[in-house]
């Protein structure tokens, strides 16, 4: 059997319509969704399969989508490929999906996981609100030019490499003054792409800070167990199996860049020889193959 890695993904890979079929065909899908629509007062699948966009794509709401559907998927690997889950050696998520990857291990129940999603959603939504920002990714450079770039292009305001993605994909977040002048800059550089993210703001940079402390209060109010398998941390791309140090590391997280190729690169050392993306869209499969380009990756979609 295969060692086996699972891959939860994170904010940005909603699209209206996801679950639908899932859920119609698979009871347990159904069922995550039903008590999911219970503890947050609305019908989450009706936003998931109808939107529309807009309020799918809102932090506050895009979040637990994601967290559900992921989880739905994973009921859809359990019925489809029964093999699998028993050789699964590792969980990650990218960002959010650090929650649904905790879930699975066991450290967090469903419930208690969603009422954290939910809380962290409302508290970075909040945070964006106050600070208009965004986040850019910057193609086709190494990390250091990126670095080097963001430290040109900030001036008096906050300006931060987000996220480590992979060779080539590096984001930088910061506020929309900031962002703005990045990629006036890349395109007065030449040859340098950039992606504005459909995102609402500043994640994991320091105009976050209000969020952190609302989600240390509302991790505060739940159980975190040691993970039955271990789940790799976006703070320092390795595997944490004491609950106080997850509980820190989650709260970190919002403020700190997420460093998903060493993740990736820690899963290969470790062994990992099959890989599934569990949830919606397929970017963890393309940051994979960008890392490891003969690399055993399968989706399995919500």
């Amino acid at each position: 059997m295969p060692r086996t890695a699972l891959l939860f993904p994170g904010q940005g890979a909603q699209t209206v319509g996801m679950a639908a079929e899932l859920c119609r065909a698979l009871p347990a899908a159904q069922a995550l969704f039903d008590r999911a629509s219970v503890a947050l007062g609305y019908d989450l699948l009706a936003v998931c399969e109808h939107g529309p966009a807009d309020r799918l794509n809102a932090t506050d709401v895009s979040q637990p989508a994601i967290f559900v559907a992921s989880l739905a998927a994973v009921e859809q690997l359990r019925a489809t490929e029964p093999d699998a889950l028993p050789g699964v050696t590792a969980v990650a998520g990218l960002s959010l999906g650090e929650y649904t990857a905790l879930v699975y291990a066991g450290a967090l129940t469903f419930d208690d996981g969603l009422k954290v999603v939910q809380a962290r959603g409302r508290a970075m939504q909040a945070a964006a609100d106050a600070t208009p920002s965004g986040m850019v990714s910057v193609l086709g450079l190494e990390v250091a030019e990126v670095e080097a770039l963001a430290i040109e292009a900030r001036g008096p305001d906050t300006l931060e490499v987000a996220n480590y993605l992979c060779p080539g994909n590096t984001v930088v977040s910061g506020s929309r003054a900031a962002v703005e002048r990045l990629e006036q800059l890349a395109a007065q550089k030449g040859g340098i792409r950039t992606v504005r993210l459909a995102v609402a703001g500043a994640f994991h940079t320091a105009l976050m800070k209000p969020a952190d402390e609302k989600l240390a209060a509302a991790l505060a109010d739940v159980t975190i167990l040691p993970p039955t398998v271990p789940v790799w941390s976006n703070v320092d791309a390795r595997p944490h199996a004491d609950p106080a140090e997850v509980r820190a590391l989650l709260v970190r997280q919002v403020v700190s860049p997420v460093r998903w190729e060493e993740t990736v690169r820690g899963l290969l050392a470790d062994g990992a020889e099959r890989f599934y993306e569990v949830g919606p869209g397929r970017v963890l499969a393309g940051l994979l193959k960008r890392v490891q380009r003969k690399a055993d990756v399968r989706n399995v979609g919500a």
